[in-house]
């Protein structure tokens, strides 16, 4: 299925508004962005993405999901891409999780498929060990679960090394970021790479992403190890075994502790696992889904 957004302008468009109310996640009523499509044929996946990406890094897997017969929603995260980017709330994981919380809750949704992505990893740890009844099945992809932190993300969470710098400084960071988490260097087109870059590359998005990378907190990912297994929902590790920075043995860890969770490879691709194989990904996703509804239906 090919997609209606031919580059990240057209993804940018086709993103709905939700503004959620002051005192639900925040003090302030905050405004966040997403892609909504498809029909619930076959039940709602939500997509989670990390840091320094947005929605549109499932630009080429929601396509392949919708026509599958899924609902998918994929949200920007607080201070993301072009949900709010205000200097004025928190972007923790426990933050992340309310707002998602929130968000579900405005779209009348009891129950959905997670996916998460790097730092929305550990988000959707969060909601499937405390909103345990919201969350159908899980998939973790490349995610932060454990303490291993990506040094370059540490380092933009130091405003007075970076806010001085220019905005050109930060986007030939995250140029060099995107290529290291590639295997397959065809991936990194310029359509990619723009679209990535875009939400940060002005001074109130270098902003935005210095105060996201400075809410990244080890503490909270730990806070979660005890309780791996108290993880309910079906659940699939699948890890792009090339990534750099997310080290497969994270992922293998975290399947041994959530019962029942199953560790799947993706050889030859890297941390933008969804940019790099999007289709060994998606059909990764798609199979999990099916193995586990019939195994449910038994």
């Amino acid at each position: 299925m090919t997609s209606d957004w031919r580059n990240w302008q057209d993804f940018r468009a086709a993103q709905q508004e939700m503004v959620l109310p002051a005192d639900t996640v925040a003090h302030i009523p905050l405004t966040i962005r997403y892609v909504d499509r498809g029909a619930a044929q076959r039940g709602t996946i939500l997509l989670m993405h990390g840091i320094p990406t947005w929605g549109y890094l499932y630009h080429a897997v929601i396509p392949v999901l919708v026509e599958a017969g899924y609902r998918v929603l994929a949200p920007d995260f607080l201070g993301h891409g072009w949900s709010d980017r205000r200097d004025r709330f928190d972007r923790s994981f426990q933050d992340q999780a309310r707002m998602i919380t929130a968000f579900l809750s405005a779209l009348e949704l009891s129950q959905v498929d997670v996916v998460g992505h790097d730092t929305g990893g550990a988000v959707a740890l969060i909601l499937a060990i405390e909103q345990a009844a919201r969350v159908n099945r899980l998939v973790i992809t490349n995610s932060v679960c454990y303490d291993r932190f990506d040094d370059d993300m540490l380092d933009f969470g130091h405003p007075l090394r970076w806010q001085a710098r220019p905005v050109s400084d930060l986007v030939a960071a995250l140029e060099a970021s995107l290529a290291a988490g590639l295997s397959n260097p065809s991936q990194l087109t310029p359509e990619f790479r723009e679209g990535i870059i875009a939400p940060w590359a002005s001074e109130e998005g270098k902003l935005s992403l210095l105060r996201n990378a400075a809410a990244l907190n080890a503490n909270q990912t730990m806070a979660l190890v005890d309780r791996h297994g108290d993880i309910a929902a079906p659940t699939l590790i699948l890890w792009a075994m090339d990534d750099p920075w997310q080290k497969s043995e994270d992922g293998q860890q975290l399947a041994s502790e959530i019962p029942g969770a199953r560790f799947q490879a993706i050889e030859g691709a890297s941390h933008w696992v969804q940019q790099d194989a999007p289709e060994q990904f998606s059909q990764a996703l798609l199979a999990f889904f099916e193995n586990s509804t019939a195994q449910q239906q038994r």
